[in-house]
Formats: C-alpha cells, sequence, structure tokens
C-alpha cells in the first residue's frame, strides 16, 4: 500500500472511531450543564430628613465623637443635590422620586413627569381627602426602579416605619399629582384591583411592611376607605401572608413565604422610644424578614427601607426621638449587610446604597466641650453646652444657659430675654419630648426641612460609580445600571 493510501485509511478510521465515540453515550465527553446567573439585588436604605447634622449628633449620642455608625464605614460616598424642580428646599415626593425615576418633578408630586402640577385633594368638611383631583391631561407616569426591577424578573419589596402609602414609600410603586391621595396610593398597590398600578405587573410588590393600615380598611372598619373596599382583605386574596403585629410578624417563615404584607399600625409606627415589640417590630426585623421573602427569587431583588420618622421627629423639633430612629436606621443598614454576606460574602453581585431625601434644620451649638454618648447618667449631645476648657456651663447674653442642639426654626422660642431660662440643665433637655428651641417661631410640628445637600454612602457591586456631588436624579441612573435594569 502505498503512501496516499495509507493516509486515506488512517483518516477513515479516525473519522469512524469519532462517529462510534458520539453515538455511544458511554463513551461521549460530557455536557458541562450552564451555570446559573448569580441573583442581583439591590437595598436602598433611605433615612428621611437625615441631614448631616442629624447624622453627626447620632453618632455622638450613640457612640461618641469618635465612635463610628455603620453609614460611617461605607467604602464609597457622595454629596447629594436635593433641590426639586420648582423649590430650592424639597419635600419628599419629588426628592425620593428623584432617586426612584430620575426624573426632576415639583414638590408634591409622586413619581410624575416634570410638568406635572400638584394639585391639592377634593376634602370633605371634616378634612378627609375625597377623591383624586389631579386631572387627566395633568402629566405622565415617571418609571421606578421597582418597576423595571419587576420587568426585568426580579422581586420588589418596601418597608418603612411610615406609613406606606407616605411620600417615600409612594414613590418606589405609586404615580399621582399629590403625595396626600393615599387612598389612590394603597390601591395602586392592590394587584388586579381598581387603581392599581399595572406597571408592577401582573403580581404586584412582593413585600409591603410599616404604618398605615387606615388606608386600607373601608369607614365601617375604622379606615379612611369612602370607597368601602378592603384591600387587605383584597391583598390576602392575592395570596400575601398578612401581620398586624409582631406575634402575626414573627410567625411568619420569610424562607418559605412568596408574598408578604405587615400593617402594624393605622397610622405611622411608634417612634423607636416608644415603640412596644410586642406589638411594632424593629426597623432592623422587619428588613431582614424582607430580605428573606424577596431572596426566594432567583434573579434577585430591589428593596427600600425607610426610616421614616427621623424626619417627624426633626419637624417636632424633638431631637432625642430623631437621634433614637437615626440609630435604629442604621442598626437596619448593618443586620442587612451582614445578611446579605451570608449568601453573597464579598457583595459582588449586591449593591448597597444610603442616603437622605433632604436636611433639617438642626444646629449644634456653642463651642461645646465634647461629651461622649448618651446613657443614663450622661445627657451628651442632648445636654447643654459646657466650655471646653473649663468645663462651666456656658450662658448666652441674656446669662442663660443653651442647648447643644437647636433648631433653625421650630415650636418653641422664647420671646423676650431669655433670663427666664437660667434654669435650663441636662436633665430638661435630654428629655424624650424636649422641644430644642429655635431661631424662627413657626407653627407646632412645622420645623421646615432644609436645603443642604446629603450623604450617600455605599457598598458592594457598582458602589465605586458613587462619588463626588451629584444630583439625585443621577443617583437612579447609577443603580439602574449597577443592577443591570
Amino acid at each position: 500500500m502505498n503512501r496516499k493510501s495509507l493516509l486515506i485509511a488512517a483518516l477513515s478510521a479516525a473519522f469512524l472511531a469519532a462517529c462510534s465515540s458520539s453515538d455511544n453515550p458511554s463513551t461521549s465527553t460530557p455536557t458541562t450543564p450552564p451555570v446559573a446567573a448569580a441573583p442581583k439585588n439591590v437595598i436602598f436604605f433611605l433615612g428621611d430628613g437625615m441631614g448631616m447634622t442629624t447624622m453627626t449628633a447620632a453618632r455622638i449620642y450613640s457612640v461618641g465623637e469618635d465612635g463610628e455608625l455603620t453609614m460611617d464605614t461605607l467604602p464609597e460616598t457622595a454629596f447629594v443635590k436635593t433641590f426639586s424642580n420648582d423649590a430650592q428646599v424639597t419635600d419628599s415626593a419629588p426628592s425620593m422620586a428623584a432617586y426612584m425615576t430620575g426624573v426632576k418633578m415639583n414638590n408634591e408630586v409622586i413619581s410624575m413627569s416634570q410638568n406635572t402640577v400638584a394639585i391639592d385633594p377634593i376634602n370633605d368638611s371634616a378634612g378627609n381627602k375625597l377623591g383624586n383631583n389631579c386631572g387627566a391631561s395633568n402629566g405622565t407616569a415617571a418609571t421606578t426602579l421597582l418597576e423595571l426591577a419587576k420587568a426585568a424578573g426580579l422581586s420588589a419589596g418596601v418597608v418603612s416605619t411610615a406609613r406606606v402609602t407616605h411620600a417615600t414609600p409612594a414613590a418606589t410603586y405609586a404615580h399621582i399629582c399629590h403625595r396626600d391621595l393615599e387612598n389612590d396610593i394603597a390601591a395602586a398597590a392592590v394587584p388586579g384591583g381598581t387603581g392599581y398600578n399595572s406597571a408592577l405587573g401582573t403580581t404586584g410588590l412582593d413585600v409591603l411592611m410599616g404604618g398605615g393600615s387606615q388606608f386600607f380598611k373601608p369607614v365601617k372598619d375604622g379606615g379612611k376607605r369612602a370607597d368601602g373596599r378592603d384591600l387587605i382583605a383584597e391583598l390576602k386574596a392575592k395570596s400575601y401572608a398578612y401581620a398586624s403585629n409582631t406575634t402575626e410578624f414573627n410567625a411568619i417563615d420569610g424562607t418559605k413565604t412568596d408574598k408578604l404584607l405587615g400593617l402594624f399600625t393605622s397610622s405611622h409606627m411608634s417612634y423607636d422610644l416608644d415603640r412596644d415589640p410586642a406589638k411594632e417590630p424593629s426597623l432592623a426585623e422587619m428588613t431582614t424578614k424582607a430580605m428573606e421573602v424577596l431572596a426566594r427569587n432567583s434573579k434577585g431583588y430591589f428593596l427600600m427601607v425607610e426610616g421614616g420618622r427621623i424626619d417627624h421627629a426633626l419637624h417636632e423639633t424633638t431631637a432625642k426621638k430623631a437621634l433614637q430612629d437615626t440609630v435604629a436606621f442604621d442598626n437596619a443598614i448593618k443586620a442587612a449587610i451582614a445578611k446579605a454576606k451570608l449568601t453573597d460574602p464579598t457583595l459582588a453581585n449586591t449593591l448597597i446604597v444610603v442616603t437622605a431625601d433632604h436636611d433639617h434644620t438642626l444646629v449644634l451649638n456653642g463651642y461645646a466641650k465634647r461629651t461622649g454618648k448618651t446613657t443614663t447618667g450622661n445627657a451628651g449631645v442632648l445636654g447643654v453646652v459646657k466650655n471646653y476648657v473649663t468645663g462651666a456651663v456656658d450662658k448666652d447674653l441674656d446669662g442663660a444657659p443653651y442647648s447643644i442642639i437647636g433648631f433653625g426654626n421650630g415650636e418653641s422660642r422664647v420671646q423676650a430675654s431669655r433670663a427666664s431660662q437660667s434654669s435650663l440643665d441636662d436633665s430638661v433637655t435630654s428629655g424624650n419630648t424636649y422641644h430644642q428651641e429655635a431661631v424662627v417661631r413657626v407653627g407646632v410640628g412645622a420645623e421646615t426641612h432644609g436645603g443642604t445637600d446629603v450623604f450617600l454612602g455605599a457598598i458592594g457591586k457598582g458602589a465605586d460609580t458613587f462619588n463626588g456631588t451629584i444630583d439625585n436624579t443621577k443617583v437612579f441612573g447609577l443603580v439602574k445600571s449597577a443592577a443591570g435594569l
């Protein structure tokens, strides 16, 4: 046989061997199964009204001047501009909506186009909101990050210590011209019901927890719904597990639950200083339970967590309540990071963002000596100013002590000489319900927001894109990109 014949014979044998091997399962090369994509998770923490001075005061209150809150340890940071489309000082509706939609809108507007006008709701003689008076041609809906997450097959959840129909949570899942239309906002969360936000898909939010049950209940049951609808019953019919107190909450196994509704109070949840753990779970507990439910989706989730009552205490000028709620918010961040790292140790597929929607007018007065953290025997930052050299109580021009914490405006202002405040001391200013003094006197509970930039911290996937001074609308795109939405 010549060389050409030998070569042909060899090639033929090799070909036949290959065919025989491919036809015989016992000799074929095994196929490697595709690796499932890791879930992509985003947890967006919003401290309502948590300006940088409030953060600083909360740090001193909790761990002293040289201590660290969890927020302080986040590796990537930025400053965020908060002005709205029509105001230098924003309210919570457009500021949160800017984060969620990337659109700069008018005060009081919930996740709508920039041209939307905030029209006051129709009220009855008792001041109850009767209906939507927005107008059919008054703007268009602006797509939210939660809606994008649902469209991508991810789960989505909302947790707040405020009413779940309040401005911040509402901006994640509803679209309306005025934040006070809370009956309509509640209806937007009920899959298939009248007023449902169909952009949330057929299944809707997977977790919704906080206060505000009055907007889910008919008037006959002590609620605010004149249409007679029982939205809690409707959501239960859509397979939501429901909890109205801590006992019911604890009985729900998040790892075995696909849908969770928790409404623990008629209006806002209690301040953390006043919270009864037997009736209301903590923000940290709600956050980690929500993560368990949402993690059942192998594609991932988007969770928004609001420390809503920080803002309310600042409006009251009751600083101790505000600082304690800020610490409770920080505890939720710490718990979430720890839980996320159980399944994603380096947070390679999890982005956690912490920020605020706006500032308040809280200030730290005087040249106070270091106080250390607040304890039973030490008022700390809640006390009166003491000279950093002598330790003696400092006095104002009227010869009266003054507190370290004050407000630019608020309900408590001495109208004449402050000499009448000569007996002011730590025991008074550190009280749970003490209203710090203000420069400008306004109505009860009417202290205003401030216009200063706010802090943003981030850790995990895409966190390094958050830096410098950025507009609140830019945060939307950075989160969207990190989540691959």
